[in-house]
């Protein structure tokens, strides 16, 4: 499959490690039905020792789906790409995680300060796989090594076809503004098509990113956790220009529960239960007393209690007392 054929949306799920998983995949799919799904960072090293199954775990109809790997090695990267295949319609290499322990590995950003390393990476991959290859990175390591504009054009030229680019350096983290604007140098030195990342929470923001950046999209990230039918508004908004409602606390709460019992199900009911206490602020977000009703339900290690806790916040709101 072509990525023009892979890109029928101008909106996609950005990886977030720990999050994009199976089950916030099928929630987005569930609104969207062609935005571009990207699956959660998935380690080469790893995957070369464990053939992870829930990591992996995809459905029929989640297509159009990329698959998202990190490491420094480009022989086992290709490896694992070629692996993958049997489920990806993409595969995409991580080229901007922030976080320390993927960088100290010389994985993630590390590798925009190795530009020919990354080079072979991307020829590797693209050479031992017949789909579409994609890389995502930042700005660059640092506010003195912007590097963006010169590194997308070397991905480019090792036959990438396709950008993600999240608008900070590697020590910018998550803070501060993403700067959409400095997109668009990368956007005019390329052929391929890209999306911006960073920043994008909503039709209002999405729409600005894509003024600044020139970019062909938006990638989605933590804007999407609490609230899966973001993508499909925003595609829905740029197609036709109507903006659908947000959605509603009783709809988010169904949300929720839907995400609780798909992750019981992925997971067993201890692990589940556990692995959903970081989504509850993101569906609870603008709920009068939201902190305590957090603190309560992260406490809780039954299902049929954490149920009760949700019906008991939408009484109170339907009462008037919240949100």
């Amino acid at each position: 499959m072509e990525v023009k054929e892979l890109l029928k949306s101008r909106v996609s799920l950005a990886p977030m490690a720990g999050i994009t998983d199976y089950v916030l995949r099928s929630l987005v799919r569930k609104y969207s039905k062609s935005a571009l799904l990207t699956t959660e960072m998935i380690s080469s090293e790893a995957l070369t020792q464990v053939k992870d199954v829930v990591i992996t775990k995809r459905d029929s109809d989640h297509s159009p789906i990329s698959y998202q790997l990190s490491g420094h090695k480009p022989e086992m990267i290709a490896n694992c790409a070629k692996y993958l295949e049997q489920f990806a319609d993409m595969v995409d290499i991580n080229m901007g995680c922030p976080v320390k322990k993927v960088t100290g590995g010389n994985d993630g950003c590390a590798l925009m300060r190795n530009d020919r390393l990354a080079y072979d990476i991307v020829m590797a991959v693209k050479e031992g796989v017949n789909m579409p290859v994609s890389v995502k990175f930042r700005l660059g390591f640092t506010q003195n090594e912007k590097n963006f504009v010169e590194f997308g054009g070397w991905m480019q030229e090792a036959g990438a076809d396709f950008i993600t680019i999240h608008g900070r350096t590697r020590n910018q983290m998550y803070s501060g503004q993403a700067d959409w604007k400095s997109i668009k140098e990368l956007k005019k030195s390329v052929d391929i098509p890209v999306f911006a990342n960073g920043d994008v929470k909503s039709i209002e923001t999405a729409e600005k990113c894509l003024e600044e950046s020139g970019a062909d999209g938006v990638a989605i990230g933590r804007a999407a956790i609490g609230d899966p039918s973001l993508i499909h508004r925003i595609e829905h908004f740029l197609l036709t220009g109507e903006r659908l409602a947000e959605p509603k606390l009783d709809e988010k709460i169904s949300d929720l529960k839907t995400h609780l019992d798909e992750e019981i199900k992925l997971r067993g009911e201890k692990v589940g239960i556990k692995f959903m206490r970081k989504f509850y602020p993101f569906y609870i977000n603008g709920v009068k007393n939201a902190a305590k009703y957090r603190s309560r339900l992260v406490l809780i290690d039954d299902f049929d209690e954490i149920i009760k806790s949700l019906n008991y916040i939408m009484d109170e709101a339907c009462c008037g007392n919240i949100y």
